[in-house]
């Protein structure tokens, strides 16, 4: 595609201020960042207002902004699943996520896996419960720099500079690796105020603008076929779509505050108060992501399929390249430019939560406890700053080496192993009758069921036709596995309870309320 010399400027504009605020935030509310506590949870301070933007923008990334529309645009209304999840999320939030803030406060815990040793005692299924937090989070990290990727050739920007093949891609690289490394938490905070603010404007923007010109919401809609503006019926041999789009709304819920990088932002807050405030406040960001949905009808109505300029400039991102091209078609120059920006200022955010997140999990459940349980704080901190590296730049060699799609497949298996951390996570909150014993067998039998299940599928889709009864049932792997994880957890504890019962617990009741 040819470049765009306005919308570059703009967006390097825009990219280098917020990298440049990235590293500034090492000065900002000054603190040892030679300590995991300050450098991976920005020493757990804040407050009501900066945890809405962090969260917001972990959640909500830039490969979400650019895949939701897309799969709108390319399936239809099965793809506003992810509208009602995000809805499901915060009840969740409300209800839940404050006793873990809690007890982590207490206990000084700084990632679940934390938790999980504390309540069972059992080291064996903190490090599962840590190793599937950084296989969930690799591939995240990947679609972040894929949804540069698009950016990128939405912009014309070549590939390929002084001989050196993603040049810009690794550039970007370098620059969210240098600031995560020097600043941790507080320069994500900090870059996640602007990203926030930036999809706000062009979201509302976008969703007035376009419309107007394509002849209003009645236009649009009209030129949608039918078929693709309502969820398919059922038969008596198949329980169809609908429920596909049930399973799909809640396992995605279940799961998406068991991300690591999820926790990190709610374990930040300087109290369970800021966390309930917002479960209230953080719903306005499932309305912009339901309005950003409906770009997805847009480009069909603006024709965008029927541009083999945009379908070929994109290479082989697929459907991913609908809602670039619609700002391309719809805007001018200037504007392409900040909303490119908001996207790929929308993957360093959580792309530096995700890598934080990860660094938290490897040197505190796995060095600290399995190869140097005697380090210092300071040694404890460098461990979790080149683990964050590690994982970015394993991130970085996957989008390089293997094509977009083996990462959107991976991403999808991701979560479905993160679901399976439910049981030792999100139940033991409330109970402590599990035996370890059978949460990491029930937790092993989620895994593997759900991992064949996306295998078969050929890892193309996260959908499983379960066949019962002469009935098919068409489920979100996440959840039929987790079903069987649950079945599993309980059997293996009745057994386990009867014969070894274990009441390993630093934690009591009190340390659960705030």
């Amino acid at each position: 595609m040819s470049a765009h010399p306005i919308a570059i400027a703009i967006f390097l504009v825009l990219f280098v201020l917020v990298s440049c605020l990235g590293f500034v935030a090492t000065r900002w509310r000054k603190a040892d960042l030679h300590s995991v506590h300050e450098w991976g949870l920005g020493g757990r301070s804040f407050g009501t207002i900066i945890t809405w933007f962090l969260l917001g923008g972990d959640l909500y990334t830039a490969y979400t902004f650019i895949a939701v529309p897309a799969a709108i645009f390319g399936t239809g209304a099965i793809g506003f699943f992810a509208v009602p999840f995000t809805i499901l999320i915060y009840p969740i939030l409300f209800l839940c996520f404050p006793r873990l803030w809690a007890v982590a406060h207490r206990h000084g815990y700084v990632t679940a896996a934390d938790f999980v040793k504390g309540r069972f005692g059992s080291r064996t299924l903190s490090l599962a419960i840590a190793l599937t937090g950084i296989a969930a989070i690799i591939p995240y990290v990947a679609l972040q720099l894929v949804g540069m990727q698009v950016v990128f050739a939405g912009l014309g920007i070549p590939s390929t500079f002084a001989g050196i093949p993603n040049l810009p891609v690794i550039i970007a690289f370098a620059v969210l690796a240098a600031y995560t490394y020097s600043s941790g938490l507080r320069g994500t905070a900090l870059t996640a105020v602007v990203k926030d603010l930036l999809i706000y404007a062009t979201v509302l923007t976008a969703i007035v603008v376009i419309p107007a010109q394509l002849g209003g919401y009645g236009k649009v809609f009209g030129s949608i076929a039918p078929k693709m503006l309502v969820l398919p019926h059922g038969s008596d041999t198949s329980l169809g779509a609908t429920f596909t789009y049930a399973s799909l709304a809640l396992g995605s819920a279940l799961a998406l505050f068991l991300y690591p990088h999820s926790l990190t932002g709610i374990l930040s807050s300087s109290s369970s108060s800021a966390i309930r405030k917002n479960a209230i406040l953080l719903p306005t960001y499932s309305l912009a992501l339901a309005l950003l949905a409906l770009l997805g009808f847009m480009a069909i109505a603006a024709g965008i399929k029927a541009m083999p300029e945009y379908a070929s400039g994109f290479g082989a991102f697929g459907n991913n390249f609908a809602i670039p091209a619609l700002f391309l078609h719809m805007f001018p120059s200037w504007f392409v430019g900040l909303a490119f920006a908001a996207i790929a200022i929308g993957a360093l955010v959580p792309a530096s939560i995700m890598a934080i997140a990860s660094g938290n999990l490897f040197t505190r459940n796995i060095y600290k406890a399995f190869i140097a349980p005697d380090c210092s704080p300071r040694q404890e901190a460098r461990a979790a700053k080149l683990a964050s590296l590690a994982v970015k730049l394993f991130a970085l060699v996957f989008v390089l080496v293997f094509p977009t799609k083996a990462a959107i497949q991976l991403q999808l298996l991701g979560g479905v192993w993160i679901c399976q951390t439910l049981p030792s996570v999100l139940l033991a909150l409330y109970t402590r009758w599990f035996h370890p014993v059978g949460l990491l067998a029930g937790w092993a039998a989620g895994t593997v069921s759900g991992s064949v299940m996306a295998w078969q599928l050929g890892l193309a889709s996260n959908v499983y036709p379960l066949h019962l009864f002469g009935l098919t049932i068409p489920c979100y792997a996440a959840v039929l596995a987790l079903l069987l994880n649950l079945a599993v957890t309980v059997v293996v504890t009745l057994v386990m309870n009867a014969v070894s019962p274990n009441r390993t617990d630093e934690t009591v009741p009190a340390d659960y309320l705030a």
